[in-house]
């Protein structure tokens, strides 16, 4: 029996992108509807440069420190960097101007400092709202009713446009048990979007990761966040 050779991160990539592409297709929705955010926490500069030549275009890290000698890496090439970890509001600074997008906007007050930095430097700042879609206690978020009563208030935020949400639905045992958070997501969206508040928008749905982002395309999802699946698994 031949050895078996091990998957290239190129293969995968290739492979999640494929996926995202039927799901779009049997979801009735447009080819490149959804963008892939590879989420590179931990992962090495040359393991993304692997990535990046097979097709990766964004990049998701999760802690400041870890992506700022990333992002200087890959300063003269043409890839978008996302931020999706929890972010300290002491942090922020370090943020502004770096991410094109930020997931993890999860207080009022977090949104509020990230608007003065901005300020300060001279900048307009993307940011995805995060729900704690699933109520739990251990993780971070707006509770989804905290977060349609936030909105308003945000409307003062002149250096920062919200563009959407973002969650991670609660642990399932398979991925289809995760599809009433998703949808409940997409709905909510679609409720804080009647609001009309001037500064905020709902056109994008962070959801989705390596176990389940083809449920994800399927509620609405148009950024999944996936590492494993690219990547294999890591040690944090």
């Amino acid at each position: 029996m031949e050895p078996l050779i091990p998957e290239t991160i190129a293969k995968r990539v290739q492979s999640v992108l494929a996926k995202i592409r039927s799901a779009e297709e049997q979801s009735g929705r447009p080819a490149g509807t959804v963008r892939l955010v590879a989420a590179t926490k931990t992962v090495t500069v040359e393991d993304i440069a692997e990535g990046v030549r097979a097709g990766l275009s964004i990049l998701g890290e999760n802690r400041v420190q870890e992506a700022l000698p990333k992002i200087a890496a890959f300063s003269q090439v043409p890839v978008h960097w996302h931020f999706l970890g929890q972010l300290q509001r002491r942090k922020v600074r370090s943020v502004i101007g770096r991410f094109d997008l930020i997931h993890s906007v999860d207080t009022l007050e977090l949104a509020q400092e990230i608007d003065r930095r901005a300020g300060e430097a001279g900048c307009r700042q993307d940011v995805l709202l995060e729900v704690n879609i699933g109520g739990e206690p251990t993780k971070a978020g707006f509770h989804p009713d905290d977060v349609v009563r936030a909105v308003p208030m945000m409307a003062q935020l002149s250096h920062t446009c919200i563009k959407g949400l973002m969650t991670i639905p609660p642990l399932t045992a398979d991925s289809d048990s995760a599809r009433p958070y998703f949808r409940k997501l997409h709905d909510l969206a679609g409720q804080i979007a009647a609001l009309e508040v001037p500064t905020v928008r709902m056109d994008e749905l962070s959801m989705g990761m390596s176990n389940d982002y083809a449920v994800a395309i399927e509620e609405g999802a148009t950024l999944v966040r996936v590492g494993t699946a690219i990547f294999g698994v890591r040690h944090v």
